[in-house]
């Protein structure tokens, strides 16, 4: 029998405590304010248990012995295959076991009380949460609710999905076996990160891609690159082709896949990285005259359109599906909700205002980690030739500088940049290659501070490093 109990008023109730969750009611209690925070999973969230850091941990040992087979005096002892039991258990201690004792402490650590189970909205600024054991919490917010619950993998309603038990990328991040034969489809972040750990712990990679290349929101040399790696590790990449059903006859048995072109395909699993879609379905917000399921529309302060105390902060509102977009957005967010209670002056909320998430639009940064690495921060020469701009872009060999050749023998990779010609400023940054994740920063810092090619002339580039490229890729613009 469900059991109420008296309601309770805190001046911000954040549902949802993935990382942009905690980070709301880090910046609300760091301002004074009284923050709960709703859980029905793991708190931490996805990001923590079923994407960046498992996957991240698996890939990790793939990327590690894929550079050292291109350094001399190395590649001899890196020869053997990976130790599947211990890249496994390396990325079961990133996931604390799939254990949220510690982040469960640090939230507790900074003042905010945790309800842990469903939260749905009741009305406004009210919120009931469902317990396990049926209780329910009645909270009400102030000031401020933040709807941080983030989004879930989206599998095609096909003929024999429901018996054919594929793969998200939930499962694809926490598998406990490899399977002999994987097919992957789709060829977005997910789908080649997750061909390129399962394929280097022995997998059979066949990819199914809709279009025509992996990588479609990044330059198309990023996906070529990727995709070239990929072919000579073994991956059979098949362009231009949709499942148009899955059977698996057997629990334990395999899995077979139609496409629209008649073929078949057998394998032991199937991953379906096939696109996100908000956690907004059993959330209440028919009740505050928002369409379950969808979307929700935001300001640049990550207010919902229309509602002076609603937030939606993360992957709910659609504008960038990334964990650190959306911290970033949770630390514009929480320093908006913390001035508006506190009565401050006008937001900040102008062009990289305080209040504003401007980053969002103009500065994204991305790493796939694959084998070569991809990386990019804001346009790309399509979207800045589609806004309006006047562009030009800048091309150069990664393998050309004296850096990448030092760090791997046949070092093959490519870097462009992005010219706003009328500003002389940098509107986007890709970077292909083994090693450039880290370089990439360097990139946003350009971009976000729409730092002048000028200046940036005079940004010397220690040598010997990759970072070099700058240098070469300026060079090329000034025609020197």
């Amino acid at each position: 029998m469900t059991q109420a109990v008296e309601p309770v008023a805190y001046d911000v109730v954040v549902i949802g405590a993935g990382p942009v969750g905690e980070n709301v009611a880090d910046r609300a209690r760091a301002a004074g304010l009284s923050a709960a925070v709703v859980e029905s999973e793991l708190i931490g969230g996805e990001c923590s248990y079923w994407a960046c850091m498992p996957s991240k941990a698996l890939l990790r040992p793939v990327v590690a012995r894929a550079d050292a087979r291109r350094v001399p005096g190395l590649a001899a002892a890196v020869q053997g295959p990976l130790d599947t039991a211990a890249v496994l258990a390396h990325r079961d201690s990133f996931t604390s076991h799939w254990k949220d004792d510690g982040q469960a402490a640090w939230l507790e650590g900074i003042g905010a009380d945790i309800f842990r189970g469903h939260g749905r909205l009741t009305g406004p600024k009210a919120v009931t949460v469902t317990a396990p054991d049926g209780t329910e919490h009645r909270l009400t917010a102030r000031h401020a609710v933040a709807v941080c619950t983030g989004s879930r993998a989206v599998v095609p309603d096909l003929p024999g999905m429901e018996g054919a038990r594929p793969w998200t990328s939930r499962e694809a991040t926490s598998a406990k076996e490899v399977p002999g034969r994987l097919v992957v489809v789709g060829g977005g972040v997910v789908g080649v990160e997750m061909a390129t750990v399962w394929g280097a712990l022995g997998s059979e990679i066949t990819m199914l891609i809709r279009g025509k290349g992996l990588l479609p929101r990044m330059e198309p040399f990023a996906g070529e690159l990727v995709a070239e790696a990929l072919t000579e590790a073994g991956a059979d990449i098949r362009y231009g082709v949709s499942a148009t059903s899955v059977r698996r006859t057997a629990p334990d048995g395999p899995v077979t896949v139609e496409l629209d072109n008649g073929e078949r395909i057998e394998s032991d699993e199937i991953l379906f990285a096939t696109g996100r879609a908000p956690r907004t379905d059993d959330l209440g917000l028919e009740t505050v005259d928002l369409k379950p399921g969808s979307w929700l529309t935001v300001d640049d302060s990550c207010r919902v359109e229309g509602s002076s105390w609603l937030y939606a902060v993360g992957d709910v509102n659609h504008r960038a599906l990334l964990t650190h977009q959306g911290k970033y957005q949770a630390r514009i967010a929480g320093a908006a909700i913390a001035a508006r209670a506190q009565g401050a002056p006008p937001l900040e909320t102008d062009r990289w205002g305080a209040h504003a998430a401007t980053a969002d639009h103009a500065a994204v940064p991305q790493v796939v980690f694959t084998d070569p690495e991809a990386a990019s921060v804001g346009l790309t020469l399509a979207e800045a030739e589609q806004a309006g701009h006047r562009v030009r872009a800048v091309d150069h060999d990664l393998a050309a500088v004296a850096g990448s050749g030092l760090y791997a023998d046949g070092y093959r990779g490519r870097a462009r940049m992005i010219v706003d010609l009328d500003r002389e400023i940098l509107l986007g940054v890709t970077f292909v290659g083994p090693g450039i994740g880290e370089l990439l920063h360097s990139a946003t810092i350009a971009v976000a501070g729409e730092v002048p090619l000028d200046r940036l002339w005079h940004a010397v580039p220690a040598y010997p490093t990759i970072s070099e490229i700058w240098l070469r890729l300026l060079e090329t613009y000034r025609g020197a």
